[in-house]
């Protein structure tokens, strides 16, 4: 296992290199001048001239981009912001609890609404609730993620006046984000779940655990489930990991200090090393991320658990 854990991480650092390589590229040949951005309009060329040399924008792009590559992997510096000089790793640090606060919760919230939901479409296919349940999925599926905050706003805030619109002062402020941010996992997860059980619920196993008398939750439950789940597992996490970049719409909606709002602000102001670091860190905890979702399916699934078994005797 521990071989198999080290082979995706060592896999993990050509990904992230690349992610590195694309988004220094992309920030690089974007047209504007960062140093006229800081300056004003006002700046006389040789102000402009040295504000350059003092950022390093007039080293040639190999330069630059190996200059960069070496302070991400070797030293984990993103570089500091052009607009105020800060450490873009240490805004980075202190905005991700945000940021990962309201990707767990929604993901949470996700799995403990759309699994269920799909569950109970598949055992009542082709009823009422089945129908129920595939038009909410629907509609999760459909509607953008900031026209469903918008549409929490306006309801729980500007109508019924219960949630606060803006801010992140206490737990009530996270309630609308976190919906918002889980609608669409949620309507993914239901349809997934519904799919692999109505696949699972007439397999051979679960049959004979029915013709032995077994009853219906521990054949549902005991039997169906954890097969069914497998699936699941994989969306969860590519879920969660599509959620920690969905908050830059998010946060952007409801003015809460995340690393979507940083990075939103970065763009913005065109200081283009808050967006390089931004990126590179979410697609980290991206890949991560897929990383766990590979473990899980290790302990969930017992036939890659005799493969491990397998490759370990065949090594001996």
């Amino acid at each position: 296992m521990w071989r198999y854990v080290l082979k995706r991480l060592l896999l993990m650092i050509p990904v992230i290199l690349g992610v590195t390589v694309v988004i220094f590229s992309i920030m690089y040949f974007v047209p504007g001048d960062p140093a006229s951005m800081v300056l004003g309009a006002n700046a006389t060329p040789e102000e402009l001239a040295a504000k350059r040399t003092q950022l390093g924008l007039d080293a040639p792009y190999m330069t630059r981009l190996l200059l960069y590559i070496k302070d991400v992997f070797l030293r984990f510096d993103f570089g500091n912001s052009y607009l105020n000089s800060r450490s873009i790793s240490d805004e980075i640090f202190t905005r991700f609890p945000i940021t990962l606060a309201i990707s767990v919760a929604s993901i949470a919230l996700a799995m403990l609404v759309g699994v269920p939901l799909g569950i109970n479409a598949a055992v009542h296919r082709g009823g009422a609730w089945d129908t129920v349940s595939m038009i909410l999925a629907l509609l999760g599926v459909s509607m953008p993620t900031f026209w469903v905050a918008l549409l929490l706003i306006m309801l729980f805030s500007l109508r019924l006046n219960w949630l606060p619109p803006l801010g992140f002062a206490s737990f009530k402020y996270y309630i609308m984000p976190c919906i918002a941010n889980c609608f669409h996992g949620l309507a993914l997860m239901a349809r997934q779940m519904r799919s692999s059980m109505l696949e699972v619920i007439h397999s051979d196993y679960v049959t004979t655990a029915r013709a032995k008398g077994q009853s219906s939750g521990r054949v549902l439950f005991g039997h169906a489930l954890p097969n069914a789940l497998i699936p699941v597992v994989t969306i969860a996490g590519t879920t969660f990991g599509k959620m920690l970049g969905g908050t830059v719409v998010i946060e952007a909606v409801f003015s809460m200090p995340g690393i979507g709002g940083y990075m939103i602000g970065g763009i913005n102001g065109r200081d283009y090393p808050v967006v390089q670091g931004c990126v590179i860190f979410l697609a980290i905890m991206f890949s991560l991320m897929m990383l766990l979702v590979d473990l899980l399916y290790a302990a969930i699934d017992p036939r890659i658990k005799a493969q491990y078994s397998q490759g370990r005797k065949g090594a001996r």
